[in-house]
């Protein structure tokens, strides 16, 4: 008898992440997908699978889905290592072009922690091009979630991508 292939956790959720952001692109016209990455490090043996888009109504903000898969995680995962429960990691981020770092910094936070409460810390880095006349940062805002994202929070991607929405709107409006 052949062995049957069992995608992994993180080809689950990953799996399930694509066709609801793509029905989002390509069915209801909400969004537009701008990049998406799938990448093996062979070094650590760590996958990472990322989904960036913009609102079709927008185009300031663009937010991406970030999924993170160690070597350990795999491995508890085929090796059903007792005590684990598999999973990846989750990240999201927000890039935004601002001119007042202060006021525009501020605003962010209070929109991204309204939205998705005090457990998730927005981190915002900002970043220029040296000897460019610009007055503008380029913003990195990452939400980065604190536990292991499993298949039982698979139902959950709905109502999460619902927030990401909401977010790079309310985003969008500064």
């Amino acid at each position: 008898m052949p062995l049957l292939f069992h995608p992994t956790v993180f080809d689950n959720i990953k799996t399930a992440f694509e066709n609801q952001i793509y029905d989002l692109d390509n069915l209801e016209g909400t969004l537009m997908v701008t990049d998406r990455t799938d990448l093996l490090d062979l070094a650590i043996m760590s996958r990472e699978f990322s989904l960036s888009f913009q609102l079709t109504e927008g185009g300031n903000v663009t937010a991406e889905v970030v999924l993170h898969s160690t070597l350990k995680d795999l491995g508890d995962e085929i090796l059903e290592t007792p005590d684990t429960t598999p999973g990846c990691n989750l990240l999201l981020r927000f890039y935004m072009e601002i001119e007042d770092d202060e006021t525009e910094c501020l605003a962010i936070q209070n929109i991204l922690s309204s939205i998705w409460g005090p457990e998730l810390t927005p981190v915002q880095s900002l970043s220029f091009i040296y000897g460019q006349d610009s007055e503008t940062y380029n913003n990195c805002i990452e939400l980065k979630f604190k536990r292991q994202i499993t298949e039982e929070q698979m139902e959950d991607i709905p109502n999460l991508l619902k927030h990401l929405l909401q977010s790079a709107e309310e985003l969008e409006s500064l």
